[in-house]
């Protein structure tokens, strides 16, 4: 890590509060480097901060497992998650709780998952035995999505050759690149890069979106009631004034918010149900 980032990433474990004591600690996306980090989350921080009366510090952590980890053993108050790590979290920590999905780019509080290649699409059972990258083992749209759409046409991802490569942006430049035959990622990101030719050739149905948990051991109901009403009262797609307000906050997290629940995530826990997620790629 650079010099820099070092720096950042310090300032990142400190408050935007006054201190420890009279803060709540957040965990980011771990996905992204602490500057974009500082980027994408701290104007939606600062807003929290001032809409809701709590003190956030920002506690960075380099991939979800050390985020579930540190959410266990107490450490955190909140964190945002995918489907995947929130459900893996609530097996064993009963404690957490969603507070509110984060609405995506197109005013739904879902997403799904693809698979990709470069250039012409095809069947997937073709992709027996062929190499394949994949983000996190905790990330929704790697092992366990990929396994998903795979089985539909009647193979499993044991049946190919995986890697995990972390990043969701990282998967689809390996297989334009031509590194590997296939990868699974989020179906924007795999959009995003139609560019340099990749095309979806399978996609999941709609899973619920990014939401903000809450450690219910750590955080009073009335911590997190504030922080769901000062989420969900904002209509960024609708009202200018609310537009004006989310302009600086991440791609990820700017739409607005609806309220979350755990009844939300029982279509990711049928899926979970179904595989049994290495912690390491077979090649």
């Amino acid at each position: 890590m650079r010099p820099c980032s070092l720096l950042l990433a310090a300032w990142l474990s400190s408050s935007l509060a006054a201190s420890a004591t009279d803060s709540i600690a957040f965990a980011p996306l771990p996905m992204e480097d602490p500057e974009t980090v500082m980027r994408q989350f701290k104007p939606m921080l600062n807003y929290l901060e001032k809409s809701a009366g709590i003190g956030i510090r920002v506690e960075y952590s380099t991939d979800y497992a050390e985020i579930l980890k540190k959410f266990r053993e107490g450490q955190l108050d909140l964190a945002y998650l995918g489907p995947l790590p929130y459900v893996t979290l609530k097996e064993k920590y009963p404690q957490a709780t969603p507070v509110a999905h984060f609405v995506e780019k197109s005013g739904k509080p879902t997403y799904t998952c693809a698979i990709v290649v470069a250039g012409d699409k095809v069947p997937l059972a073709t992709l027996r035995g062929k190499k394949i990258a994949l983000t996190q083992p905790l990330s929704t749209c790697g092992y366990l999505s990929t396994d998903g759409l795979l089985r539909q046409a009647g193979i499993t991802l044991e049946q190919a050759r995986y890697r995990y490569l972390d990043k969701h942006d990282e998967v689809a430049l390996a297989v334009a690149r031509g590194e590997f035959e296939a990868g699974g990622l989020k179906t924007a990101i795999g959009k995003k890069y139609a560019h340099l030719g990749l095309n979806i050739i399978a996609e999941t149905a709609p899973l619920p979106s990014f939401a903000l948990i809450a450690n219910t051991r750590t955080m009073s109901p009335e911590w997190i009631e504030r922080l769901r009403k000062a989420l969900t009262t904002l209509q960024p797609m609708k009202d200018a004034t609310d537009t004006a307000i989310t302009r600086n906050w991440g791609d990820n997290i700017r739409y607005g918010a609806v309220p979350a629940a755990d009844s939300d995530y029982d279509g990711v826990r049928r899926l979970r149900a179904r595989a049994d997620i290495p912690e390491q790629g077979n090649f």
